[in-house]
């Protein structure tokens, strides 16, 4: 049998091709090309308004139309035909995502500039009796609009999470002829208009006399609203268990409800958690189920069976349609209240689903 020859290793290193730095290929006047496309829109844009025009009409009818057609110059200049489509698209992504950012930057910082005026400890504390639109801020609060929330979230959370974890465990564990039929009604119920839940709930019980005002009729209201968050949610979290984990429980003897219980829902349990955080935060700040079912009460009601209950949402509404500042200042309080809520809510999940993508990241 023949040897083949060996090659000797040449040990110099292969020089790098000459376009590995494209970044060091822009000419000058590629430079100057970027930095025009850059800066004109946005002084173009000033100049408008200098010019008297509103900002609003500045930036959609001056600014866009200029980056645009500078934007696809660029484009062209440095990728061709295929860089006016990439210019566009990059001009309209970034564009209306600055406007969201924008709208949403804008609308935090006026509830937490006017809202926290108004938060104080008997603010937090005491309730609304002999309280009205011209009454000092010194005086009263929405101690009681936050138990009612509460309470009335808490008994929606209670009905809610187990049927909903129930329809994900169906959707995900079985192998029902309905699945499609169930998963079209939730994503239906997503897209419910809160009113429509809450007249269906007013028509159905207190329309008809069945009962009055109430708490409960409130949280009977807000659970087609909660049911497509938990379900969605508790779904996804149950899909992403490796299915190794379930076989080899099924290997080892035991029954696929052993192995669901035991396997499958330790590992989704921070998916399963997330989903009832973000359920409740769906609900917390719903404003129109909750007037047409549980009215707005000045007392601190505890139970939810019994009489009208004030909650946050309803307290912001009878307050904002004031003429008088103090009463406008409860609501943007009130407003603010509500945003910690859902922040601290938002969070919370936030947290555990790291917690979650650490452990799998350490196995």
């Amino acid at each position: 049998m023949e040897k083949v020859a060996s090659m000797p290793i040449d040990p110099t290193p292969v020089a790098r091709p000459k376009n590995a730095e494209p970044w060091k290929q822009i000419s000058l006047s590629g430079i100057v090309t970027i930095v025009l496309a850059s800066t004109v829109p946005l002084a173009t844009g000033l100049l408008a308004m200098l010019f008297g025009l509103r900002f609003e009409l500045a930036l959609l009818f001056v600014f866009l139309p200029v980056q645009l057609v500078l934007g696809v110059i660029a484009g062209r200049r440095f990728s061709g035909k295929r860089g006016q489509a990439d210019a566009i698209l990059q001009i309209f992504v970034i564009f209306f995502a600055m406007s969201v950012v924008v709208l949403l930057v804008s609308v935090v910082w006026s509830v937490v500039e006017r809202g926290s005026a108004a938060i104080s400890w008997q603010f937090i504390t005491q309730n609304n009796v002999y309280i009205s639109g011209q009454t000092s801020l010194e005086y009263g609060g929405l101690g009681h609009a936050i138990i009612g929330t509460l309470l009335i979230v808490l008994l929606s959370t209670i009905v809610t999470v187990p049927l909903g974890i129930a329809t994900a465990v169906y959707l995900t564990e079985t192998t029902g002829k309905t699945r499609s039929t169930v998963r079209t009604l939730i994503q239906a119920l997503s897209g419910l208009p809160s009113v429509v839940a809450g007249l269906f709930i007013y028509a159905m019980f207190i329309a008809s006399g069945l009962t009055q005002y109430v708490g409960w009729a409130g949280s009977l209201a807000l659970i087609p609203l909660m049911l497509p968050t938990v379900t969605r949610v508790a779904e996804e979290s149950l899909l992403l268990v490796p299915q190794e984990l379930r076989n080899g429980a099924l290997a080892l003897g035991s029954s696929a409800w052993k192995a669901f219980w035991l396997v499958t829902m330790p590992a989704a349990k921070s998916g399963l958690i997330t989903a009832v955080l973000l359920g409740v935060a769906r609900i917390i700040g719903e404003t129109a189920p909750l007037l047409v079912t549980t009215f707005a009460a000045n007392n601190t009601n505890l139970n939810l069976f019994d009489g009208s209950i004030a909650t946050l949402p309803t307290y912001l509404y009878t307050f904002i349609a004031s003429n008088f500042d103090t009463a406008v200042q409860r609501a943007w309080g009130a407003a603010f209240v509500i945003l910690i809520l859902v922040a601290i809510l938002f969070i919370a999940a936030r947290v555990l689903s790291r917690k979650k993508t650490a452990k799998k990241a350490g196995k």
